[in-house]
């Protein structure tokens, strides 16, 4: 997720602070953690990955570019999405069907998101490498 919307991501951005509420809504924490369950998953990630880079795609040509993935779980991960609302599957009533998939808003804004953790990902790769040899240093 290098791209969102044809844009490069800006290479600094401020960390974001949040404050968690003093109450939480046990209707609104089940929901986050559903969501999380449903979308931080990797063939979740790479399919919107794919969709906000090269926007409405068959599901060949989405398996493709997702790469190594079954069609089996091509086929469930597109079917959640789109229960969630994350994609839009457009058949065309031609011989043999077309299918193709695209992002919604809501896809688009969850995509964003990802993207922050791409952004971190990038900032600190080199802490986690630091932390990961050291850790396997006290190992041995």
């Amino acid at each position: 997720m290098k791209k969102l919307a044809g844009n490069v991501l800006p290479q600094k951005t401020s960390p974001v602070l949040s404050v968690p509420p003093s109450e939480t809504d046990p209707k609104i924490e089940a929901l986050v953690r559903e969501i999380i369950d449903r979308v931080a998953d990797k063939w979740t990630m790479l399919v919107l990955e794919v969709l906000e880079e090269n926007g409405t795609v068959r599901f060949t040509r989405l398996s493709e570019l997702v790469g190594d993935i079954s069609q089996k779980m091509l086929t469930k991960t597109v079917r959640q999405m789109e229960s969630d609302g994350l994609i839009t599957r457009t058949v065309h009533p031609v011989i043999p069907p077309r299918v193709e998939y695209a992002l919604t808003e809501l896809g688009r804004s969850l995509s964003a998101a990802f993207c922050g953790v791409w952004i971190w990902a990038e900032r600190h790769h080199d802490q986690i490498l630091q932390a990961r040899q050291k850790f396997r240093e006290q190992l041995h």
